[in-house]
C-alpha cells in the first residue's frame, strides 16, 4: 500500500485500569476506522497508564495474553493495525518485566519491541521495573515496512538509523514525555525523520499521573521533516494524515543520508562506548 491515512491518538489513562484503558481505545479504534484509518497508534504503556511503581507486577501480562487477545478481536472486526505500549511479563519468569510496544493487525499479533533504553535519572525509574530489550526489528505488513521505538530511544540516533537499514519506511514512536522534555521531543523526532528519510509517527501520553505531566503534542513527521498533522498540547486528541511513501525517494535524492554513511565509524563508536 503506498498511501494509506493513520490516527495518532493521546490519550489519558487511569492508572492500573486495564479495562477501562481497554474500552476507551477500542472506542478511538471504531473512530478512527470511521474516517478511513488503517493504522491507529497509542501512547506508551496505554493499558495501564506510565506512574505505576509496584503495581507493575501485578499488571504485566505475558504476550500473547489477555490484552493482545483482546486487541486482536478489535483490530480483526475493524480490519486495522493496532499499536500500543503495554508491560509485558516473561515467559520464564515472574520478576522480570518488560516495557513493549506491540503490533497487532487484522490478521491478529504481528510482532512487538521491547524498549532498549530504559531512563533512571530524575524522575524516571525505569531500570528498578524493566528488563532491556535488545535489537530494534522491522515487521512487512500490507502497509509497508514498519519499525517500532519507544520514547527515550528516540535520543540514540543509531537504533533508528539500524531500523532504516534493515528496510524501514515508517517509524513509530510511542512515548510517556513529560512536559518538561517537550523540547527534546519535538526537536529529535524531525531530526530522526530528516536524517533517515523515513516517516515518523510520535504518539505521546496525556494528562497527569501522580504529580507528573505528559504533554501530549502527537505528531506526523515527514521525510522532509515538514510536520504533516499535529495533536494538541495537554488535552486528549486524535488526528489523522496521510503517509505516502512515494514522497520518500525525492528526499532521499535530496539529501543522500543513507548513501554516504560512513560504516568504518560504527567500528569505533563502539570502542569508544565500551571504555567510557
Amino acid at each position: 500500500m503506498r498511501e494509506f491515512k493513520i490516527a495518532l491518538t493521546q490519550i489519558v489513562c487511569e492508572r492500573a485500569n486495564k479495562r477501562v484503558n481497554l474500552q476507551k481505545m477500542e472506542k478511538y479504534v471504531e473512530q478512527a476506522r470511521k474516517k478511513e484509518a488503517k493504522l491507529i497508534i497509542f501512547p506508551e504503556l496505554a493499558t495501564t497508564g506510565y506512574v505505576l511503581r509496584d503495581q507493575i507486577y501485578e499488571l504485566a501480562e505475558t504476550i500473547p495474553g489477555t490484552t493482545v487477545t483482546a486487541i486482536e478481536k478489535i483490530a480483526k472486526r475493524e480490519g486495522m493495525y493496532i499499536i500500543f505500549g503495554m508491560p509485558e511479563l516473561s515467559e520464564k519468569t515472574q520478576m522480570v518485566i518488560y516495557n513493549t510496544a506491540v503490533l497487532i493487525g487484522p490478521e491478529g499479533y504481528v510482532g512487538k519491541y521491547r524498549k532498549m533504553h530504559l531512563p533512571t535519572h530524575s524522575v524516571f525509574e525505569e531500570k528498578r521495573y524493566f528488563r532491556q530489550g535488545y535489537s530494534p526489528q522491522v515487521f512487512e505488513t500490507e502497509i509497508g515496512k514498519l519499525g517500532m521505538i519507544i520514547c527515550y530511544d528516540v535520543f540514540f540516533p543509531e537504533v533508528s538509523r539500524l531500523l532504516r537499514l534493515k528496510g524501514a519506511q515508517f517509524l513509530v514512536c510511542i512515548s510517556a514525555s513529560p512536559a518538561v522534555r517537550r523540547h527534546f521531543f519535538e526537536t529529535l523526532t524531525v531530526a530522526r525523520a530528516v536524517e533517515n528519510a523515513v516517516f515518523l509517527a510520535y504518539v505521546n501520553l496525556v494528562g497527569i499521573e501522580n504529580g507528573l505531566q505528559f504533554w501530549g503534542g502527537s505528531r506526523l513527521i515527514a521525510p522532509n521533516g515538514k510536520i504533516i498533522v499535529q495533536a494538541k498540547y495537554n488535552k486528549e486528541d486524535m488526528i489523522i494524515g496521510t503517509v505516502d511513501y512515494l514522497s520518500i525517494k525525492p528526499v532521499e535524492a535530496f539529501v543522500p543520508t543513507l548513501r554516504d554513511i560512513r560504516p568504518e565509524i560504527f567500528q569505533e563508536l563502539k570502542e569508544r562506548s565500551e571504555k567510557l
